[in-house]
């Protein structure tokens, strides 16, 4: 049976995006825990999309996008952050509230409409959440980067990303202050200043969960 496309744009947009701000492979194994997937479906789906040309993969190897891939992973990338940041500034959505319709609406919105949202929110080129939104060519464009837990004691950074992962703890991050665009430095100990202010706690997970300039 052929794959819908909704399925086939889910499966190359998690490992599109597994490995934008990691060098980590993607694994079968990862790739079914990140889709609450069995391995079984995972790997006939991986069948698929390999005989299809979108992703390469040899038995106990990593997956990655073929260039066909990626550029079908960067348009349902595009579709779902513009969707998001549309519904921040034009609805009043919370950052930690859009996730959940971008994954519906990007599979339903016309490409005209699409065009529509991006020129009214002037082409933007971030989402709420520092995730970078490909361009109509599938181009994206980041600063250089560390994950906070890796950044020394004394390096000082902009945050560019928060992980939209887990709702609980982009509102944690909100109410301790920390959104994008607002400096952090590392001060040790589980500790940052922001924006100069005297040092923090940072919530729990969080130090995993932020990207700041390089």
């Amino acid at each position: 049976m052929p794959a819908s496309p909704t399925a086939v744009d889910d499966y190359l947009k998690t490992i599109y995006h597994h490995t934008e701000w990691q060098t980590d492979p993607m694994s079968p194994s990862r790739l079914a825990a990140e889709l609450r997937l069995a391995p079984s479906s995972v790997t006939e789906m991986v069948q698929k999309l390999a005989a299809q040309g979108l992703v390469a993969h040899r038995p106990y190897g990593p997956i990655t996008l073929t260039a066909a891939g990626e550029r079908r992973a960067a348009e349902v990338i595009r579709r779902h952050r513009l969707v998001e940041t549309w519904l921040v500034r034009e609805f009043g959505y919370a950052w930690d509230e859009v996730h959940d319709e971008a994954e519906v609406l990007e599979h339903t919105i016309s490409d005209r409409l699409l065009a529509g949202i991006d020129a009214r929110l002037g082409h933007p080129r971030f989402d709420p959440h520092g995730d970078a939104i490909p361009d109509a060519d599938g181009i994206v464009h980041r600063e250089p980067f560390v994950l906070l837990a890796r950044a020394a004691a004394g390096h000082s950074g902009r945050v560019l990303r928060v992980s939209d992962r887990e709702a609980a703890l982009l509102r944690a991050c909100e109410d301790a202050g920390i959104d994008v665009g607002h400096t952090l430095t590392v001060t040790g100990g589980g500790l940052v200043s922001i924006d100069g202010a005297p040092a923090v706690a940072l919530p729990d997970g969080a130090a995993e969960a932020i990207w700041i300039t390089a």
